[in-house]
Formats: structure tokens, sequence, C-alpha cells
């Protein structure tokens, strides 16, 4: 089952409303007292049905869940559709995109999600609210604000799922939150990048390989996939729903 509520980000879109959803396991009861681990993921929207995503296109996550009887928690959040907002929204760092320069607004988005929204699921829903069991993952620019949160907003978060992340952003450098980074010794990442993304982008495979060697080093226990055949679409990434969930859960 997904919860709909409309919420408000007011460092980033004052009164504006958008969706929330809060998707709640099979066997979930008010009554009981067993609670559950929580994976907050970018893009809502995108995530549980073909009418809400943008592409016409969901990742089918709701699906999976309640057909493999996954106990997990997810909260989620609609992206800003305003033009490049969902872009500035999503990252870190400020960045040049088609002669229009990007202000990164990533930090207000992550200091709401961590001082607002994630108070609100743990108040409000039978959540394992400590950071063991809290978890974040998103795609595309959505995976690079999961890198972005395991790196500077770890004391919440202990493991992340980063498909196809754009890590493009900071000039075809290895972006600097995540070289200036540390990592408490139980952090787990996964991450994935698709074949024919490569094709498209051929700069992202030699930063793909050293962000993860960069983030190895460091101590991260990282699992790194590479799709044959994958895209830059939901469609690919609803196929990596079984990988990434095994590593965030195992």
């Amino acid at each position: 089952m997904v919860i709909r509520r409309k919420i408000k980000l007011p460092a980033l879109t004052g009164d504006k409303e958008r969706t929330s959803y809060v998707y709640l396991p099979v066997g979930y009861d008010e009554e009981d007292d067993k609670r559950y681990p929580v994976l907050y993921m970018f893009d809502g929207h995108n995530l549980f049905t073909d009418e809400e995503a943008t592409f016409g296109k969901c990742w089918g996550l709701e699906k999976y869940l309640d057909e493999n009887g996954v106990p997990l928690i997810v909260a989620a959040v609609e992206c800003n559709h305003e033009g490049n907002s969902r872009l500035s929204e999503y990252s870190p760092v400020s960045f040049d995109f088609h002669g229009q320069r990007i202000a990164g607004r990533g930090k207000k988005y992550m200091d709401w999600l961590v001082g607002t929204f994630k108070p609100y699921v743990d108040g409000n829903y039978k959540t394992l609210s400590d950071r063991a069991n809290t978890m974040i993952a998103g795609s595309s620019m959505g995976g690079l604000m999961t890198l972005y949160a395991l790196c500077k907003y770890g004391r919440y978060f202990s493991r992340g799922a980063a498909l196809s992340p754009s890590l493009w952003v900071q000039q075809g450098e290895v972006p600097s939150f995540i070289v200036n980074a540390s990592f408490k010794n139980d952090t787990v990442l996964f991450t994935d990048y698709g074949t024919k993304e490569f094709k498209n982008h051929s700069p992202q495979r030699a930063l793909f390989g050293e962000t993860f060697k960069i983030l190895c080093e460091k101590g991260v226990a990282v699992t790194a996939r590479i799709v044959p055949g994958g895209t830059h679409s939901e469609a690919s990434w609803e196929r990596e729903i079984p990988y990434f969930l095994k590593t965030l859960l195992d």
C-alpha cells in the first residue's frame, strides 16, 4: 500500500505543494509491535505507477515489494518539475548545463529530508529509525544525491543505492564531496551503470571506476555492477531492484 500526502518544502519552493509517498509492506498492522527499516528515495513519482511517472513507465516498486513480501517501508517525494529545478534540488554542487548555470541546492533538500521529512515518517509509521536501519537510494541525479547523503549525512544513513549516478556535474572530475569525505566503517553502497549509457557518455566509464575506487579505499563496502544492455531509464532501473535490495538488506 502506498500512502500519498501533499507536502511543502518551504526552503526550496515556499507554499507550493508536491506529493510524498510512503509505501507500507504487506502485513503492516497498526496493532502489532513490529517495526520496519526505511528506504528514502528520490523521484517518488517515478516509483510506483506508470500514470504518475514522467515518461509513462515507473519502477514497479510497489508490485515487486508486495509480490516478494519485502519487510521495508519506502518514503519518497515527487521532484520539482519546473524547468531545471530538479537538477538544482538534486545537486549539491553548482554546474553548467547546456549553457545555463545550475545552482546546486542539494544541501537544502537534504537538510529538509533529515530535519523534517524523516521525523514525520518516524513519527507516523512504525519505523526502525536508527542509522543502521535507515537507507537512501535514487537514480541519475538522485544517484548523485545518494552519494552526497552517504558522504555528508552518514549519521542518518548507513546504506545507499546510487543507480546511474550523474557524476559528470563537476567538470568530469570525481565530485569533491566524495574526495574529501570520511565514512563510518559499516557504510554500504550499491551502484551501477548500463553498458549502453557508457556508449552515450564515454568519459563516464573512467569516472565511474575512479569514483568507486576512491570510495573503496575510504572503507565503503561497495558493490558496483555494470549492467549488460542497461540504459538510462526507469525500465532498466526496475530490473536492478533485486540487486540493490539484496545489498541494502543483507
